[in-house]
């Protein structure tokens, strides 16, 4: 019998290439989103437009519905979570989230890479409410709600869940263009602005490699009620990364150094620098190797093929590159500043 798949989410990233890896093996597929992001995707999908915050909505939309596995890739807080337990406990087979390894940067004292067993321990108090960091750690300490919820529900009543905790993902699908923020920069040819701290190393994923994980899960069933951590092997520090970047494309990378607090101040963090961040996670992935079989994309050849996408399509300046002439003039005046 063909299994029937929700995916929540599913048109915007990693959701879109699962939803059409899905639909072309054949499953019964049901995409429920806003129906804001326009998409090619094959007819035979049946939609869903809710917005999945309006509580109401969604019991109305999934009434008399039946599914077998549950993909969510837009489940964002603790209210949002026990709306999904009352709608799909005893109901379903398998239910996938999308986490983040910022449930471990919100933790006190833990040591890079992080594992699943260091989930559990004192959070950070919270940091100033107006502020880029704010605004991390709010996400962190949400997912964190995410999962706590599913796992006490999980222990209740055994709810068949796996969530799937990620670094920074790449694909050509970015919404937030944040390589594509590096690509552009390193192909005008100028300078790039860098933090001096802080300087840790981190690890990235493929897009792709999640879609893999997860189309796994749905057919072996494996994972339910823990949490997994889905990263690449290599952990790699922001200069290293950037030279790795330029030497696929050919091209030199001219790194700038200046202080964190003058970057921030002339608003060119976190555009300039993305992955340069205290919330960029470094993720231990050797759980997942032993327990779901996952064999991960190299990074060099997950950068190679962004880089060969970027090279072939002609995409749109994103805003985080509009103020690039001012990054140029800054890394200039610095130069000038040091009498190199």
């Amino acid at each position: 019998m063909t299994k029937r798949i929700l995916i929540i989410g599913g048109t915007r990233n990693m959701g879109y290439y699962l939803s059409r890896r899905l639909a072309e093996a054949g499953y019964d597929l049901t995409l429920l989103n806003r129906g804001i992001t326009r998409d090619d995707l094959p007819a035979s999908i049946h939609r869903l437009h809710v917005d999945r915050a309006n509580h109401k909505q969604m019991r109305r939309a999934l009434q008399g519905k039946r599914f077998d596995v549950v993909i969510d890739f837009v489940l964002y807080n603790g209210d949002e979570t026990r709306t999904v337990i009352e709608l799909f406990r005893d109901m379903i087979e398998h239910y996938i989230v999308l986490s983040s390894g910022q449930v471990y940067l919100v933790r006190e004292g833990l040591q890079r890479p992080f594992r699943e067993q260091d989930y559990e321990g004192e959070l950070m108090a919270a940091p100033e409410e107006v502020s880029y960091d704010y605004e991390e750690w709010r996400y962190g300490v949400q997912k964190r709600e995410v999962e706590d919820e599913l796992q006490a529900e999980h222990s209740r009543s055994g709810f068949p869940f796996t969530a799937l905790r990620l670094p920074m993902v790449n694909s050509a699908r970015d919404p937030y263009n944040r390589l594509y923020n590096y690509y552009l920069r390193l192909r005008d040819g100028g300078a790039i602005l860098v933090p001096d701290a802080p300087k840790f190393v981190l690890n990235h994923i493929d897009g792709l490699d999640v879609v893999k994980v997860i189309a796994d899960l749905i057919e072996g069933g494996a994972g339910r009620g823990k949490a997994y951590n889905i990263a690449q092997d290599e952990h790699i520090s922001h200069s290293d990364f950037l030279s790795a970047l330029a030497a696929i494309m050919g091209a030199q990378a001219q790194l700038v150094t200046a202080r964190r607090g003058d970057l921030v101040a002339h608003g060119f963090l976190p555009d300039c620098a993305p992955f340069s961040e205290r919330w960029m996670s470094a993720l231990d992935n050797r759980l997942s190797k032993d327990e779901l079989g996952v064999a991960y994309t190299p990074l060099v050849e997950s950068l190679k093929a962004l880089v060969a996408y970027y090279d072939t399509h002609r995409l749109p300046h994103p805003p985080t590159y509009r103020r690039r002439r001012a990054e140029l003039q800054y890394a200039q005046s610095l130069a000038l500043q040091s009498g190199s």
